[in-house]
């Protein structure tokens, strides 16, 4: 189990279906070895199938180059595991600003920043929760949300039942990701939020 120094967990608990779970965890591995982390894997249909891996350097970063290199490794395994029937091309990505958490120490890293969650099953007949991410603690990600009549409070969801969570792109939201973006490409990570690789390369 990998732990970051403020005890969230860096392992993910965000879970694919279908055939992009199948499609993560060929790759999740291959991305570690390389020095990358998997964010999420989305396959779209159609008569050529897309698919669309999110991925990112333990620092966030993500360069064009990196995509590159994991638009090769990717395409590689895929090629020889053969999971999809006909045609389809492959997409690379960094998580951008408005990025998805999938890591408890996501919750951590993006504390202070507004934050949609849904949740798998509903708390007190509620699924879905928007309000100011506080952080991660005791296996919960902790967000205030506004709760109508009585006021403002601080809710504790379970990691084990949110599907989906995602920061909100705010103003304050932009001028931090750009704030790390370059304090992080001043000590020499050429970092681009929102970068992304197209393999234009149709597979078989």
């Amino acid at each position: 189990m990998q732990v970051v120094e403020g005890g969230a967990e860096t392992h993910r608990f965000y879970r694919e279906t279908g055939l992009a779970a199948e499609l993560a965890a060929l790759v999740e591995p291959a991305l570690g070895g390389l020095g990358f982390r998997l964010v999420r894997v989305n396959v779209l249909g159609g008569e050529t199938r897309t698919v669309q891996i999110m991925a990112e350097r333990p620092d966030g970063t993500m360069t064009i180059d990196d995509c590159e290199t994991v638009s090769r490794q990717v395409s590689a395994l895929i090629d020889v595991a053969d999971p999809i029937a006909g045609a389809w091309r492959l997409e690379v990505s960094s998580p951008g600003i408005d990025r998805p958490l999938v890591r408890p120490s996501d919750f951590e890293d993006w504390a202070g920043y507004d934050v949609k969650v849904e949740l798998r099953e509903p708390i007190d007949g509620r699924k879905r929760f928007k309000g100011r991410l506080e952080g991660f603690e005791a296996g919960e990600a902790r967000i205030e949300v506004d709760l109508g009549p009585e006021g403002r409070a601080v809710l504790g969801l379970p990691i084990a039942l949110i599907q989906d969570a995602k920061l909100v792109l705010t103003d304050e939201l932009i001028r931090e990701a750009l704030s790390r973006s370059k304090l992080k490409m001043k000590k020499g990570s050429a970092a681009h939020d929102g970068a992304g690789f197209d393999d234009q390369e149709e597979q078989d």
